[in-house]
Order: C-alpha cells, then sequence, then structure tokens
C-alpha cells in the first residue's frame, strides 16, 4: 500500500512540475531583436526583427529601414516559426527561444544558415 501511495505522489509531483514551467507567450517575443547569420556574404550576415501586437495579433518584420512583413508567424511553447520572400526568394525561419536570444536555422534555396538573436533593451 505504502509503495502504491510513494508511486502516485512521484507521478503526481512530476505534473504538477511540469504544469508550472513557464511557457512562452506571445508578450515575452515583442520587442527589436538584432540578429546575426552565420556563413552568408557580409551584406546579409546582420539586422533586426521586430515583432508587434496588432489588432490583438502578434506581427513582425524583418529589416529596419526596409521592413519585410513575416508571413506565417507562429510562437509556441518556446518555438518561433515564420517566412519572408524577397527577390532572393523564400526564407524559412525555424527558432528557439530561450530568455532574450533565440537561435536556430534559416533555409532558403542557397541552403541553411545558422542565425542568432538578442533582445534589444527597451529606450
Amino acid at each position: 500500500m505504502k509503495t502504491k501511495l510513494y508511486f502516485m505522489m512521484v507521478i503526481a509531483l512530476g505534473i504538477f512540475s511540469i504544469a508550472a514551467q513557464k511557457s512562452v507567450t506571445a508578450d515575452d517575443i515583442l520587442g527589436t531583436w538584432k540578429y546575426q547569420i552565420s556563413d552568408v556574404p557580409p551584406e546579409y550576415e546582420s539586422g533586426f526583427f521586430t515583432f508587434e501586437q496588432k489588432d490583438n495579433k502578434t506581427v513582425g518584420y524583418v529589416g529596419d529601414t526596409q521592413k519585410q512583413e513575416m508571413k506565417e508567424l507562429t510562437v509556441a511553447a518556446d518555438k518561433v516559426t515564420f517566412s519572408t520572400e524577397s527577390d532572393q526568394g523564400v526564407f524559412k525561419y525555424n527558432l528557439a527561444l530561450k530568455g532574450d536570444t533565440l537561435t536556430g536555422m534559416i533555409s532558403s534555396q542557397y541552403g541553411d544558415f545558422p542565425i542568432k538573436a538578442v533582445k534589444e533593451a527597451k529606450k
């Protein structure tokens, strides 16, 4: 009987600890992020992401002067995914959010490239 009780307590604690973990919300992503892309020509290796709330929806842009709108933007658990289109093709971003850092890969017709973005301090 004590073994069953002990086993049930361990399961209950496991469930509560999983439920207590902080999940990422769309509010965590809001703001400006400076990114660095590895293994690309210098003119493409850095820039900015901007995430905003617009009409109760999270929207995003890549770039600071010539902003490209993020398509199919999703923020779920600790994952952020979106795509952009330009004259150079379609670029798909798969990122993981941990604190104030986004890391992941960009996939395109030119290959896959590592990317890291750090959230800028609010001004």
